[in-house]
């Protein structure tokens, strides 16, 4: 058996195979005499069918039986002769079929690309540092106490922050659309959760009031058939709410399971304690986030398109399922799959060279790595051991850990190796995104 490799265009190879006659004959022979054995045609015994008969009778099915036998056998074979990891399916054509002389066929798929991982010291990056002050604090605790309210039925006009209940139905030139009607839907007015426009016609008005109005989708509205359409909201109000905000008490602490809180003093602590917790999470993250950019920005490379197109297609599945939607249920409009390309391209990249740098800096997790991970995790729970039994029979949990860790080996080594500058944000400004 021989083979050829030749490179088309970026990341696209082509591989031709050459297999033997005897290779072919060999199985075509034993496909042949397996069929003879059992085969039963009229005027012949059992066994006795002369080969001539059964040529004519299965020759076509054995021929092709047998080409696709050679091809699922020599394929792997030579891609590893060749030492190829192809990065898609391969395109397969038959070249030759003549059984008189060798078989014939060609591969067309993608590689992936040789990454040499680029550090440059020309190029920095950027450390977040997030500062908070007791303003901040104020404004965690009243988003907690209005989150934890309750409504109250009020006779008035109704105004930003108050809830409202609705009847709305939509219709665009007159007709009606995927999800354009409601009953008793309850809404926030002024939590921008409807498109614009919305809410800002519900203030001003009260429980009683039949009105319509309109106005536009936003051109980037992710149901390409609404996109920029003006339609027309025809709603009924029921009620009109007020909130009442939760009191700083015993049953807040329970709700939110502080049970080590017992004033409000102690509340504002721990209130200030879980923050700085997300302070130094969102810290890490955009730093992380600043570093990868950097990176990418040093190293530019082709990838495989058929990876990309697979990380578009589980990027708009992971949107879709959000949606309570499923990519075999949903319309094509929603989600469409060119709106992940981007993302999915740069995600790759990042895979790829993210696979490259943990190789060129040899680093691996050891148990004791994994170990000292699992007891840090533990201690975030309220019986340590009883986690710690629980994760080792749990390998896919397992893996997510090792590949945390190795991440931050790698974060701590690309620290060393980049350059870096210091960017600090205010809590509220980072909140307000």
């Amino acid at each position: 058996m021989t083979s050829k490799i030749k490179k088309l265009k970026d990341l696209e190879r082509k591989l031709t195979v050459s297999v033997p006659v005897e290779e072919y004959e060999k199985k075509y022979s034993g496909k042949l005499a397996k069929i003879k054995s059992t085969a039963k045609l009229d005027g012949f015994r059992k066994g006795n069918v002369p080969n001539d008969v059964l040529k004519q009778r299965y020759g076509d099915s054995i021929h092709y039986e047998v080409l696709n036998e050679l091809i699922q056998e020599s394929y792997p074979k030579e891609l590893q002769e060749q030492g190829i990891k192809p990065a898609s399916s391969p395109a397969i054509s038959i070249e030759s079929e003549d059984s008189a002389k060798p078989i014939s066929y060609s591969a067309v798929f993608e590689i992936f690309p040789e990454v040499k991982p680029k550090i440059s010291r020309w190029k920095s990056f950027e450390k977040s540092e997030i500062s908070m002050d007791d303003a901040d604090v104020d404004l965690a605790i009243n988003d907690i106490l209005e989150r934890y309210c309750e409504w109250k039925s009020v006779e008035r006009e109704a105004q930003d922050k108050d809830q409202v209940v609705i009847d709305f139905e939509g219709k665009i030139d007159g007709e009606g659309f995927e999800g354009n009607e409601s009953k008793d839907f309850k809404l926030i007015l002024g939590s921008k959760s409807m498109i614009p426009g919305f809410e800002e016609n519900l203030v001003g008005k009260k429980s009683g009031d039949s009105f319509s109005f309109n106005t536009n989708f936003p051109e980037d509205y992710f149901k390409q058939d609404l996109a920029g359409k003006n339609t027309e909201f025809f709603i009924t109000l029921h009620e009109v709410q007020e909130m009442n905000k939760a009191k700083i008490d015993k049953e807040l602490f329970e709700k939110l399971a502080m049970e080590d809180v017992s004033d409000e003093s102690s509340f504002r602590a721990e209130i200030s304690k879980r923050m700085e917790g997300e302070i130094k999470q969102q810290e890490k993250s955009l730093t992380k986030e600043s570093m990868y950019e950097t990176l990418l920005q040093s190293n530019d490379f082709k990838v495989p398109n058929a990876t990309v197109a697979e990380q578009a297609e589980l990027m708009r599945k992971d949107s879709l399922m959000r949606m309570g939607q499923t990519p075999e249920n949903a319309p094509e409009d929603l989600f469409p799959i060119d709106e992940f390309k981007e993302n999915a391209e740069k995600r790759v990249r990042l895979d790829l060279l993210f696979s490259a740098l943990l190789e060129k800096y040899e680093l691996e997790v050891g148990e004791d790595d994994l170990n000292t991970f699992i007891d840090e995790e533990a201690e975030k729970y309220k019986d340590a051991e009883q986690f710690r039994s629980w994760i080792q029979s749990q390998p896919q949990q397992l893996d997510q850990y090792r590949m945390v860790i190795l991440e931050n080996m790698l974060i701590e080594k690309l620290d060393s190796a980049l350059k870096s500058k210091t960017k600090v944000i205010k809590f509220s400004e980072l909140a307000n995104k």
